[in-house]
């Protein structure tokens, strides 16, 4: 039997960041990561295999960031974990110790048990390349489309598959607008628009009932008892935690049903931690469970986890939940809170919003709109969340928006923080959005603030 100092299962984003970051933390160790697939697809580029990259094999991760860093790996499946006698074993036949163990098993999508999802044509999204090229495959031939899921991978799935010609394409979403549970109703409703615009249908308030056809898959019943023909159905509604070897190794699960932890990323078994979609979360506003599931979570818990592993040095302070995506030319960007979050979750809130060109002067080339929301809690004016669309640069203001949240930063605190602005890179100092929309806020709580005073 082999041993290691750390042994990673899983090499995906959570499972090769927490690799890399314990062969940072402690040089000395050994380390192997342990992955049942040859090569290893970037999660957030599988929407954009079937039209931008135009195949799974312009999406994958790299092996030389393990041999750059020094780490061993090993495809092949972990069958079980045995916490008492600190081994793992593999469906290859290997028995391999370890000091630390580091579960990165990740989510498999979910499927709903509806009548006829068994059909040939349905699919999930898996991160599997074999699945992924069947899919593909079947999308060459086929006519109609249906995405069920108006998240992020539904309309990024629709947006790059009507680059493959022409295919009439339909998303069905049960809520009222598409991405309602990450964006306010102004930021959901320019969204669709983007996509009606490209001639995607959006079904929204509908639930699919079932699937009908022979083997394969020929029409959609839809709650409201609309039929749709399809040739291919891709099924967009999320995941869940893959939590199997954890729960036979006698893990702790949380409330959403992910692997317990603590905020050192620990398990219940302290030798072991967890990292990623298979492990449980907490709500950075109110510490209450979280079922969101992000590259940019994974890698967070997992150089938390990796850092932590001989001895704990970072803490895990809750998920805040920052999203990008781009339709059409129109980045639509989101952290944290949004205004019917923040109210479900029982704050006061204030509002600030602010929107231009993002040159100066406006003439300037390449000029975009871009429009920034701010919300923040009445009383304390600390952030709650942000929300920005408009030109591609907002894909990095809202990490800057995010780190405000990180550090409870305040509506004045940022209106009075220093920027950096060129005429070519963004908008003026005086009309610069995230200070704005700040600044808007606070005359807001002064309005809101006047509104409670009692009458002399």
């Amino acid at each position: 039997m082999e041993k290691f100092d750390v042994v990673v299962i899983g090499g995906s984003a959570a499972g090769l960041t927490a690799a890399i970051t314990s062969r940072r933390h402690y040089p000395e160790k050994k380390v192997l990561v342990i992955r049942k697939e040859d090569q290893v697809l970037i999660p957030c580029g599988i929407p954009y295999i079937f039209g931008t990259l135009g195949g799974c094999q312009m999406n994958l991760i790299p092996d030389s960031a393990l041999e750059k860093n020094k780490i061993e790996w090993l495809v092949d499946e972990v069958t079980g974990i045995h916490p008492e006698k600190q081994t793992v074993t593999t469906a290859g036949g290997k028995e391999i110790g370890y000091e630390r163990l580091v579960i990165a098993t990740g989510s498999v999508p979910m499927v709903p048990p509806l009548p006829g999802v068994d059909k040939k044509g349905i699919y999930a999204i898996k991160k599997d390349i074999a699945h992924l090229e069947e899919l593909q495959a079947a999308l060459a031939k086929a006519s109609h489309l249906l995405i069920v899921g108006c998240g992020f991978i539904g309309v990024e799935l629709a947006e790059e598959c009507r680059k493959l010609g022409d295919l009439d394409i339909k998303i069905v979403e049960m809520l009222r607008h598409c991405l309602q549970l990450t964006y306010d109703v102004e930021f959901s409703v320019k969204a669709e628009d983007v996509l009606r615009a490209q001639n995607i249908e959006i079904l929204t308030g509908e639930k699919v009932e079932g699937f009908l056809g022979g083997k394969a898959v020929e029409k959609v019943r839809l709650a409201s008892g609309r039929d749709l023909d399809v040739d291919v159905v891709i099924m967009g509604i999320g995941a869940r935690a893959s939590t199997a070897l954890a729960v036979d190794a006698g893990l702790e699960t949380g409330p959403t049903r992910g692997i317990q932890v603590n905020r050192y990323m620990q398990t219940s078994a302290p030798h072991i931690f967890a990292c990623g979609d298979c492990a449980e979360k907490v709500s950075f506003f109110d510490g209450k469970p979280s079922a969101l599931k992000l590259a940019s979570i994974a890698t967070m818990e997992a150089r938390i986890a990796g850092s932590n592993l001989f001895g704990a040095r970072r803490a895990n302070m809750g998920v805040i939940g920052v999203y990008s995506t781009i339709l059409g030319d129109t980045a639509f960007c989101a952290a944290g809170l949004t205004e019917t979050g923040a109210k479900d979750k029982g704050f006061d809130i204030v509002v600030g919003e602010a929107e231009a060109v993002n040159r100066h002067p406006g003439s300037m080339g390449g000029g975009k709109l871009l429009k920034v929301k701010l919300i923040f809690e009445a009383g304390t004016r600390v952030l709650l969340g942000g929300q920005v669309s408009g030109a591609k640069s907002a894909g990095e203001l809202i990490n800057a928006i995010s780190a405000c949240i990180h550090q409870r930063m305040t509506a004045d605190d940022i209106a009075t923080f220093q920027t950096g602005t060129h005429p070519g890179l963004t908008a003026s100092p005086i009309a610069y959005q995230l200070v704005n929309a700040a600044e808007i806020a606070i005359a807001n709580s002064w309005k809101l603030s006047s509104r409670w005073k009692r009458p002399a």
